[in-house]
């Protein structure tokens, strides 16, 4: 496809509209009616979502993970803790997450802090994941450049012989993160991108809301 062909590409935004008369106190309703929404439509891609880090060279790096838990504590995915993402987090902790749901012409924009979970709250997690999932997560050394003609599958079966009739134990560097909320906006597309935008700050225990311009 030609630059020019891109250019003439249009879409016209136009499914639905933020009452911003009737606006929730705490942000977490707004998000689950959003998020409820997005997964009677489309499971797979409801819980799917761009985390963005930023390295200690003060790079950016971005990559679409899952959501595997949302609460009033924050938002939960779950990763190799040798992996890049996580050596991000380790040197700055402040990641954004972002949610777009392109049938229902929706986007959340998220600001937090990621907090390693408990270790308990990592087991029960992992205890929920396919047995060929967790022989991965032994398997691969997550980030890490490897051989272009390297056997991963060889590694699989290495330890489905070390785990055969046995429970597969979480390695220890793999867990989860929790995303502690600082500030969440929701964008609804709107027609002659006069999109609706809300902001939601949050002030100790309160939250502060705010409309942006489109």
């Amino acid at each position: 496809m030609s630059t020019e062909n891109i250019v003439n590409i249009r879409e016209e935004f136009q499914k639905s509209e933020i009452d911003f008369e009737n606006l929730p106190e705490n942000p977490l309703e707004l998000f689950h009616a959003w998020f409820d929404m997005a997964l009677d439509i489309d499971k797979k891609n409801a819980i799917s979502f761009v985390l963005s880090t930023v390295s200690s060279e003060i790079v950016p790096s971005s990559r679409v993970v899952l959501l595997r838990g949302v609460s009033e504590k924050g938002f939960t995915f779950f990763t190799n803790y040798k992996s890049r993402k996580a050596k991000d987090i380790e040197h700055n902790n402040t990641v954004s997450l972002n949610f777009y749901w392109e049938k229902l012409e929706k986007q959340v924009r998220i600001k937090g802090k990621a907090i390693k979970i408990s270790s308990a709250d990592s087991d029960e997690y992992f205890g929920t994941r396919p047995r060929q999932s967790q022989l991965g997560a032994w398997s691969s050394n997550q980030s890490k450049v490897i051989d272009l003609y390297y056997k991963l599958m060889n590694k699989v079966a290495e330890f489905e012989g070390l785990f055969e009739g046995k429970k597969v134990e979480r390695p220890l560097y793999w867990g989860g993160y929790c995303v502690e909320v600082s500030t969440i906006e929701f964008w609804q597309g709107r027609p002659s991108r006069l999109h609706d935008r809300l902001l939601y700050t949050k002030d100790k225990n309160n939250w502060k809301k705010e409309r942006l311009a489109p």
